[in-house]
């Protein structure tokens, strides 16, 4: 059964640094394209990084230069290394293929930026 499961979100304050990770499950994750996305309150999900199964990457404006986006097929983890944090990056962080499965949807990790 496919699965992804997030963690490394926390509290941390403008300017500081965050390294979320996303353990992958029941797909070889090798042949599929993979994004970070976020959820902020009130807000509908948007995807803020990409990157595919060649490791070419793409970022939303508001994030690029601060995110970085990368994988690890053997051990089937993608991370986002995310420095320069804003309170605007204040979501919850899923990953997921993309396009996404929309029925595998983990329960994200927190992020919460204080100014």
């Amino acid at each position: 059964q496919v699965q992804f499961v997030e963690s490394g979100g926390g509290l941390v304050q403008a300017g500081g640094s965050l390294r979320l990770s996303c353990a992958a499950s029941g797909i070889p994750i090798s042949i599929y394209a993979f994004g970070w996305y976020r959820q902020a309150p009130g807000k509908q999900r948007e995807l803020v990084a990409r990157i595919n199964f060649g490791d070419g990457t793409n970022y939303q404006d508001s994030v690029k230069g601060r995110f970085s986006i990368a994988r690890d097929n053997a051990k089937k983890v993608v991370t986002l290394q995310m420095n320069s944090l804003e309170p605007e990056d204040t979501a919850v962080y899923y990953c997921n293929t993309d396009p996404a499965f929309n029925n595998y949807w983990g329960r994200g990790t927190q992020v919460t930026v204080t100014s």
